[in-house]
């Protein structure tokens, strides 16, 4: 017997489905023109000062392939050009959903944790690691925990770590990349929060394919999305 199919209730806001897609665009191009500037000079160190006389770097190899970046061939010049034109839409575009989000209640109802997430949190591990994946009305403890991390740390880490690397507002606010430890320092970790986002990215396509990817697709494109069969008038599962 076939069964019956869940409700199918209005999940996400204009301002989230809108934002969301201006976000993958900016991530796009933001990370292979990062990979470009990055092959300009492709090693990592602490502290304020690098260079090709120096041997303090941390990390260091060859640099990536030109089919991943943009543009394909070494310009570094047109490289930053597309990677400060998508940071700044990048910027404009989060300040305008936090304020959306604070206005239609998206940060309260869906990314605020409450007192059940922390009580389910270890039973929504076991869940996704056994890719049970549930329909719900509101985020789960895991998503909240993943979403808010992207949006409150990882989004404002690497904004401002980028910034510390414009000479201008080092001039201007040369306090600020001493919060990092020092330019260099700020560099390195504006790399490893790209990587953080770049695998993020990856687990969030993973759990599209695992959960449905044409109710996700519906979800963020038209804001319609379709509950699991068993989910209650609370939007809990039961």
């Amino acid at each position: 017997m076939t069964p019956k199919p869940g409700r199918l209730i209005r999940r996400q806001k204009l301002a989230t489905r809108i934002t969301h897609w201006i976000w993958a665009i900016c991530l796009f191009f933001l990370l292979l023109s990062g990979l470009q500037i990055f092959n300009a000079h492709p090693a990592l160190y602490l502290g304020d000062e690098s260079g090709f006389t120096y041997d303090n770097a941390i990390f260091a190899f060859e640099g990536f392939p030109s089919w991943a970046t943009i543009p394909s061939s070494q310009d570094l010049a047109t490289g930053r050009v597309v990677h400060f034109f998508f940071a700044w839409i990048l910027v404009a575009t989060l300040v305008l959903w936090l304020v959306a989000s604070l206005r239609n209640r998206h940060l309260r109802k869906d990314l605020l944790p409450k007192g059940k997430d922390a009580k389910n949190f270890v039973a929504d591990i076991r869940e996704h690691l056994r890719l049970k994946l549930v329909h719900a009305v509101r985020y789960s403890p895991l998503q909240k925990l993943a979403y808010g991390g992207v949006m409150f740390v990882l989004f404002p880490l690497i904004i401002l770590t980028g910034l510390c690397m414009s000479p201008g507002l080092n001039a201007g606010l040369p306090w600020l990349p001493e919060l990092f430890g020092g330019r260099q320092s700020a560099r390195t970790l504006h790399f490893i929060v790209m990587v953080l986002l770049a695998g993020f990215f990856v687990i969030h396509m993973a759990m599209i394919l695992l959960a449905g990817p044409l109710n996700e697709l519906r979800s963020i494109i038209t804001g319609y999305y379709r509950l699991s069969p068993r989910t209650g008038k609370d939007g809990n599962h039961v």
